[in-house]
């Protein structure tokens, strides 16, 4: 419990931080991620439980990635990361789950994601900011990948890229767990503010 306190107030003072490095108010930065002021000041205050989803949101808001949003300081010049230490951003009914493990730092960083995804469980994504590219690599089972309502099977030992900016879905197939690996390749800089 101790561990979601922490990683709750990381979070609230990176949200702040980085709203005020972009110059938006509250309002500004709820009307731009559609995410409601209520739950915005909750989640300054530390208080609240949010969701991947918007996290997601105002990550592409702030033109900053999700992990950003959730690390503290850096510990020197190497980071090694557990699977079991990172708490998962999204758990599914069936017992799927996804782990933000790491962000590379830069002007392009890049997110790596574990995934674990049941027979027939889904995770729907909404659209990322312009210039981020997924790429999912399956080591074990089998996905679904759907892009923009066509389906793609991406099966173990496959791996396959595509641009975030369009609606696109998750989803585990055949009979046993998928496992996977995916990366988000952020675009440099901060995301346009028009």
């Amino acid at each position: 419990m101790a561990e979601t306190a922490t990683a709750l107030r990381t979070v609230a003072h990176n949200v702040r931080a980085a709203r005020t490095r972009a110059g938006l108010s509250l309002e500004e930065l709820s009307r731009r991620a559609q995410v409601s002021k209520g739950a915005l000041v909750a989640l300054e205050k530390a208080q609240g439980n949010p969701n991947l989803a918007t996290l997601v949101r105002l990550a592409d808001t702030l033109g900053i990635s999700v992990s950003a949003l959730m690390q503290g300081p850096p510990e020197g010049h190497i980071r090694v990361v557990a699977a079991d230490a990172v708490a998962p951003l999204w758990t599914g009914q069936r017992g799927s789950e996804a782990r933000l493990m790491l962000t590379t730092s830069g002007p392009a960083p890049v997110e790596v994601w574990r995934w674990q995804l049941e027979p027939d469980e889904e995770y729907p994504s909404q659209p990322h900011q312009a210039g981020v590219v997924e790429t999912v690599s399956v080591t074990s089972g089998r996905m679904t990948l759907v892009l923009d309502g066509t389906e793609h099977t991406v099966e173990a030992g496959q791996t396959a890229t595509f641009h975030g900016d369009t609606p696109h879905l998750y989803r585990g197939s055949g009979t046993e767990t998928c496992s996977m690996i995916m990366t988000v390749h952020l675009p440099p800089g901060p995301a346009s503010t028009t």
